[in-house]
């Protein structure tokens, strides 16, 4: 994946922080861009949460203050965020005084939404009630088990998307912790537990670990690869109602979490998954 926008960005690079706020550090790429590659239909509803485990600042008396952070962006915003640009980002406010921490949630919310352009969902978490949060898996059937042969491939694999036979209309939602691609520019590893929810005919379990595990040495961004999952479901299944979401461990500090829709979701849940 070339993308022109990684030429200025500190991905992959020795980078020194900032000792001073710098909005600066943020790395737009544009999502029309990343998607470019992608003869895929796109999903009309969706999000990329962020949770940020190491936000920090300084009080008006120069006192430390340790929060955390959930950022969600609207997938159909103009432009996504680079990890590691936000990270830095998120480190510049280390050594900055804040009389109040809504003048950080401010600041949060204008930065990032000029840098996506599109409203941000910005939330600071106390991080006494946040250390109670529990972890569980994600709900569903998990599909793990099935009793799969399998040879690493190179490229994804979304001919085996097939529906099985019989398929009678069904209404499920499917899990696995076997998802695991790598970052496009660094070709590190990137590891997820994925959920799928979907109603009509019923879809190939075995296929669809095949698929989903075809994925372990692809390139793609985090939001790229649920929107690649969501599209070949779509394109090869048709289901009537689709969502795809999966939650990724941490690196340096924050988590992302994409989903992508066919239909209006209420509440997409934010229990962290054991890994996360």
């Amino acid at each position: 994946m070339e993308i022109s926008a990684l030429t200025h960005s500190p991905l992959g690079r020795s980078t020194a922080g900032s000792d001073h706020y710098d909005p600066a550090l943020l790395c737009p790429i544009a999502r029309a861009e990343t998607r470019a590659g992608l003869d895929l239909p796109q999903a009309p509803y969706g999000a990329d949460i962020w949770n940020a485990y190491e936000l920090s600042w300084l009080n008006a008396k120069g006192r430390p203050v340790v929060a955390m952070g959930r950022f969600t962006f609207p997938a159909d915003s103009l432009n996504l965020i680079e990890s590691k640009s936000f990270k830095l980002y998120l480190n510049s406010f280390n050594d900055e005084r804040f009389e109040y921490p809504d003048i950080v949630r401010q600041r949060l919310y204008t930065d990032l939404s000029r840098a996506c352009d599109k409203p941000v969902h910005i939330e600071i978490l106390s991080v006494r009630p946040a250390f109670e949060l529990s972890c569980a898996p994600l709900r569903g059937t998990c599909i793990d088990e099935q009793d799969i042969d399998f040879d690493p491939v190179a490229a994804p694999t979304p001919d085996t998307l097939t529906l099985s036979q019989p398929a009678p209309f069904v209404r499920e939602t499917l899990v696995t912790e076997l998802m695991k691609s790598n970052c496009p520019v660094t070709g590190q590893p990137d590891w997820a537990s994925l959920q799928i929810q979907y109603a009509g005919s019923r879809i190939d379990h075995a296929g669809l670990l095949r698929y989903i595990v075809s994925l372990r040495h692809h390139g793609e961004f985090h939001e790229l690869c649920v929107e690649k999952i969501y599209g070949e479901i779509m394109a090869r299944c048709a289901p009537e109602e689709l969502l795809v979401y999966a939650r990724y461990t941490r690196r340096g500090g924050l988590d992302i979490n994409p989903w992508r829709a066919n239909i209006q979701v209420q509440n997409i849940g934010q229990t962290r998954t054991l890994r996360q």
